[in-house]
């Protein structure tokens, strides 16, 4: 679980400021540093999590908190309605049903950022299951079957903070005849 003081992602920063006005969606939020980062932007957040405790130090002004565990029930079923977050930010957590629900959550130019472990992180420590471990281009091809614009991805090694192998990926949920300003959006990142 992460610290509530941990700075959050490099990778969620960069891509924060796409996500346009709107309920963003803090998924697996664990301490809350990017709950805090984006209620810090003016959107109004809901940050979820199965730890109780981790939720107790993610509460601020902006940020509702819910108490569900992901992988059991009818919880994630039940949160992640079609066209409902104009924004959804996961990191370090990977439940592969999730994926298709996940886009379709999104409204209509909302911004998806995802980053998590992929495989070959159990060379540099945990997780170490393939389980939990998306296999090289996962996620692309996630985000390529939801028929989503993507803005940035990467499937590699990283150093800093900490060595592991890792899969990032901001993409917008797009249709036809969306006004064209949000295709610049790629230009400014």
């Amino acid at each position: 679980m992460h610290n509530p003081t941990d700075a959050p992602s490099a990778w969620v920063q960069r891509f924060a400021g796409c996500i346009p006005a709107g309920r963003v969606l803090d998924l697996a939020c664990g301490g809350g540093r990017h709950a805090r980062l984006l209620a810090a932007a003016g959107h109004a957040v809901l940050a979820v999590d199965r730890n109780a405790e981790a939720l107790a130090t993610t509460v601020g002004q902006g940020i509702e908190t819910s108490c569900i565990d992901l992988e059991s029930g009818d919880g994630a079923v039940e949160l992640l309605q079609p066209g409902t977050f104009a924004g959804i930010v996961v990191t370090n957590y990977l439940h592969r049903p999730l994926l298709p629900l996940l886009f379709a959550s999104l409204v209509d130019g909302g911004v998806l950022i995802v980053e998590t472990f992929a495989h070959g992180n159990g060379a540099f420590g945990k997780p170490s299951s393939p389980a939990f471990l998306l296999q090289p281009g996962e996620l692309l091809a996630a985000a390529l079957e939801a028929q989503v614009h993507v803005l940035a991805f990467e499937d590699g090694c990283q150093t800093l903070p900490v060595p592991a192998m890792r899969q990032r990926l901001c993409a917008i949920k797009w249709r036809t005849g969306m006004p064209a300003q949000l295709l610049l959006l790629s230009e400014d990142v």
